[in-house]
This record gives C-alpha cells, structure tokens and sequence, in this order.
C-alpha cells in the first residue's frame, strides 16, 4: 500500500514555554509549560511514531533505517531533519548552533542551520538575530562583560515573516512569538545569556557554554540574503521561502491551497509537511486522508504525485 506517513507528535517542557500550542493547533498537551512540538523527528530525544499504515506503531528513524528506499536511498544514516512548532510565551536564551564539523567532532551528531516561518508574533515582538562585533576577540570582551546591548542585533517580526537561520548565527526567539521551525536534526545547543533565570525545578540557574558559543559564531554577521517567491497553480499558491545555494541542507516551502492543488514530487527524495491552517483532504493513489490545522506527515518516495482539496495552509521541505 503505497500511502503517506502520517506522525504522532512529541512534546518537550520548556522553562520558557506556554500552552498555546493546544488553543492554536488543539493538540493534547501534558501538564506545564510546553515550549516544543517535536512535529517530524527522527531524532533519538523525540523519535515520531507512525499512526496509520503498514508501519503504524514503528518509529519514524526505524523505518528509515529498515525501509531506506521509501527515502530514495538516502546517504545519511540518520533522519537529516527536524520539523517543530514552538510558543516563546517567555523568551529563549541567546544561543548558537555549531556546523556540521565542530558538531560531529564535540556532541557526535549534526549541527544546526534552522529556519522559522513565523506563526503569530505579537505587536513589537523581535527576534535576537545576529551581532554587532567586528573581529573574535572583539566578541570575547563583549561576552564576558555581558555587554549585550552593545552585541546583541534585534529583528523585528510579524505574522507571516521567515528567517533563516545558519549555524554560527547568535540568535534567540523572544517573548509573544510561535514558529514552525525546519532544521537539522541536532539537539545541540551552546547558551550565550540566558536572563539569569533560574530553572524553577532544579533551583539553578541554566548552563552556560561561553567558550563553544566563542569558537561556532560567525564573526563578523552577514545575514543571508534571501529569495522569496511565489507562483500560481490555478487558485493556489507555492512560495519558496529557502533552497540552494542559500540554504545547503534543505528546502523549504509554503503552499497555500484553495480549492484544490496537484503536485508531482519531482527530483526530491521525499516531502515532511505540516499544516498550519485550515482543513481539507489528501489524495493520493485515489485514497483519501483528512488532515487539518496540526497534521503532520512524510510523503515518501514511491508517492510520485498527490492531490489536496480544501483550503489549507502548509510548510513544506525537502532533505538537499
């Protein structure tokens, strides 16, 4: 039976997080403040489970691992991404991600280059996103002085903005913003600052990784220019939000549907999509599936072509 992946999704307390995720996207949140949905990982500290289909009850990396042609035979061993929303009701620590190499190297797993398409930003609310130092060193006495108005670059955002986020990028989302962010999967994390909060169940304050954050950040901030653009199918619409040379690791898209939609899946090995508004059905081999705002599913590689009808909003991406 040739049919999509359809994903139960994890969820991760955060000292920073809310509970919006369950009156936007209706999901069952456990008790306290839930900061992550982990929406599509393979990731060992969240792995998905499949809920329908032959592989129903697997984990998504098992059948990766088991079933490497539903993937297109891919070269990484591990599930290369990692699909999450997440409600900063607080705001994050200022933070950076190493690259590939210093990640593989130091933590044994991938680095993070990530990128969020903004779900709701509240009037006002910035992002910390990049800084103002000229050389390393210049970066160092900033840090250990704690002069963050002078490092620290803030972006505005609203509704609908997308930001790219390369590894080496001092960034940080801020209180009143939800995202779904596509990244690579790595749960690597060095904290610059992170308010001098302390962690009200462990009554310490939080980690910090001075030296890592000192040795990953891109020095000096270039932020990347990106090329946005949208085309018409019939009534619906696909934007390209990210892809090579910009993004190396993969991309991204939003496809709004409104009535209906065909697409073919082309030269890419599969698709993760999740939708972030509206309702509608999937078709694909003439069989139907629902799916609505907070359904989050893999299109595999033996799905050459697929249908939605409905009104819909999703972000899209795809493994480079």
């Amino acid at each position: 039976m040739v049919e999509p992946l359809f994903l139960k999704p994890i969820f991760h307390e955060k000292l920073w997080g809310g509970r919006l995720l369950e009156k936007d996207f209706g999901y069952q949140l456990p008790n306290g403040k839930i900061g992550e949905c982990w929406a599509i990982s393979g990731h060992p500290h969240g792995p998905n489970q499949i809920i329908n289909g032959r592989f129903k009850g697997q984990l998504l990396p098992d059948v990766y691992a088991a079933q490497p042609e539903l993937f297109g035979n891919p070269g990484s061993k591990v599930f290369p991404l990692l699909i999450k929303f997440l409600d900063a009701e607080a705001s994050l620590s200022v933070q950076v991600h190493p690259d590939n190499q210093y990640a593989q190297v130091h933590e044994g797993e991938l680095g993070k280059t990530e990128c969020w398409y903004v779900l709701h930003a509240e009037p006002g609310a910035y992002l910390i996103y990049g800084h103002h130092a000229k050389t390393r060193a210049e970066l160092r006495q900033m840090i250990e002085n704690g002069d963050w108005d002078q490092l620290l670059r803030k972006k505005y955002v609203k509704t609908g903005d997308f930001v790219f986020v390369p590894s080496g990028t001092i960034h940080a989302l801020n209180q009143g913003i939800e995202v779904i962010e596509t990244q690579q999967s790595s749960d690597t994390t060095y904290r610059l600052y992170d308010y001098d909060r302390v962690d009200q169940k462990t009554g310490q304050k939080r980690a910090l990784h001075l030296q890592q954050s000192i040795d990953v950040t891109d020095v000096p901030f270039k932020e990347p220019v990106l090329n946005i653009k949208s085309k018409k199918i019939g009534q619906s619409t696909i934007t390209t939000l990210v892809e090579p040379p910009v993004s190396p690791y993969f991309s991204v898209y939003k496809w709004n549907v409104t009535d209906k939609l065909s697409l073919k899946r082309g030269q890419r090995p599969y698709v993760l999509a999740s939708v972030i508004d509206g309702q509608g059905i999937l078709i694909v081999n003439g069989e139907e599936f629902a799916i609505k705002k907070g359904s989050n599913f893999v299109l595999t590689n033996d799905l050459n072509e697929w249908q939605f009808k409905g009104n819909l909003e999703l972000i899209t991406s795809s493994p480079e």
